[in-house]
């Protein structure tokens, strides 16, 4: 790994992998409401904006459905059960759940996982790489 102007990047021929025991993580089915998919989006990435200071989650990930366009599926994980239960208490989740169930055509679903392992490209975590456009 190199870090560079504070800055993680790690070879593009290497890769991450590690195991995960403990951790905890759910997949959230959210189905908007008709055509609301893009106001939708707009909360989660608001969200995901305030996590940089979170630690209790290691990942989270916003996904669109490619076969329903008022789906936006949701994956996180924590790194253990009290972080779940912590993250549940901290404003930006107060804050997001107060402002989608307007959103929603229907009640989140959720779906309880136990991350196992993890394996990751290291291109992806060369942030410098990526554009925002």
């Amino acid at each position: 790994m190199i870090v560079n102007n504070g800055r993680m990047e790690v070879p593009d021929d290497s890769a991450i992998t590690s195991f995960l025991p403990g951790r905890v993580g759910l997949f959230v089915r959210l189905a908007a409401n008709p055509g609301g998919r893009p106001g939708l989006l707009d909360a989660l990435n608001r969200y995901a904006d305030q996590l940089a200071d979170q630690t209790h989650i290691e990942a989270f990930v916003i996904a669109l459905d490619p076969d329903d366009q008022d789906i936006v599926w949701v994956y996180e994980w924590f790194t253990d059960e009290d972080a779940l239960n912590h993250h549940r208490t901290t404003t930006p989740f107060a804050n997001l759940i107060n402002e989608i169930p307007e959103l929603l055509a229907s009640p989140p679903g959720l779906l309880r996982i136990d991350p196992l392992r993890l394996h990751l490209q290291s291109a992806i975590l060369n942030v410098a790489s990526w554009t925002t456009e």
